[in-house]
């Protein structure tokens, strides 16, 4: 997989995929939308891939969507009728939306490692990921507050979900940074480290675990997880019972009972 603004590698069942516009803070312009839903998308048809760890070369993790990109958004002004203009600016904000989504789809858990800054856009992209990992100098900001805008692009959505709602909002209302400490403590991150060198470490050893159980229970656990947000315990259980009748008997379930009883690691097809 060839990106333009993002370097793919797959080794051991593992993709570790990282923004690679170190030049422009991992800022993301349009090519780089498209490139990120691009591969999260081809990840999730990627058989051997079983978990994806998600970083950032360079000083930073990510500063968000790119200035230039805002302005070209601005030009929408240029347009005469007002209702083209604001179907248009409607259109624009569900594919950005869309393209983090992706993230969330991919059947593959993602492992976002942060350090450096996690600001804007970068946040949304963090918040879609299922878990989180922080250096002590890494920092969070929702900085859309200090532009004029609102956050649209599914931080509003999903940081209430993960943190405290009273913490989320005062992150919102305010712009303040969060650094990597308060992240642990509040649960927006999994743990912290003094360096990126021990962080990494650690991602991959829990992706290595990950990539080593079976990837179609995984896969499912990760449906169930993400259904059970957004739905009541008495459909989550509903639509469990639906999936295990569905998937419950399978190549993996044999493997893995199979090794329980030799002592064995189990080996499982992609």
């Amino acid at each position: 997989m060839t990106y333009e603004s993002f370097k793919v590698t797959i080794e051991n069942h593992i993709a570790t995929v990282a923004f690679n516009r170190p030049e422009k803070a991992n800022s993301l312009h349009d090519k780089a939308w498209i490139e990120l839903q691009q591969t999260f998308e081809n990840l999730d048809d990627t058989p051997e891939v079983r978990a994806i760890v998600l970083v950032g070369e360079g000083r930073i993790f990510c500063a968000g969507i790119d200035l230039s990109m805002l302005m070209d958004i601005q030009r929408l002004q240029d347009m005469k009728c007002e209702g083209r203009k604001r179907e248009m600016l409607r259109k624009t904000v569900l594919k950005l939306q869309d393209t983090i989504t992706a993230i969330e789809r991919c059947r593959k858990p993602v492992l976002a490692a942060v350090h450096g800054a996690c600001i804007g856009g970068g946040v949304d992209i963090i918040s879609a990921c299922d878990m989180r990992y922080a250096t002590q100098n890494a920092y969070f900001c929702i900085k859309e507050i200090d532009m004029g805008m609102v956050a649209d692009l599914g931080t509003l959505q999903r940081l209430p979900k993960i943190i405290p709602v009273g913490i989320a909002n005062e992150l919102a209302y305010t712009g303040r940074k969060m650094y990597g400490k308060e992240s642990t403590r509040i649960g927006l991150t999994n743990n912290v480290f003094e360096t990126k060198e021990d962080m990494m470490a650690h991602v991959m050893d829990i992706a290595k675990n990950i990539a080593s159980k079976s990837p179609i229970s995984i896969r499912g656990t990760k449906e169930m997880l993400l259904y059970t947000r957004d739905h009541s315990v008495a459909d989550g259980l509903n639509y469990m019972a639906a999936w295990n009748a569905a998937m419950f008997v399978s190549d993996d379930l044999m493997a893995a009972f199979a090794a329980s009883m030799s002592k064995e690691k189990a080996e499982f097809s992609n």
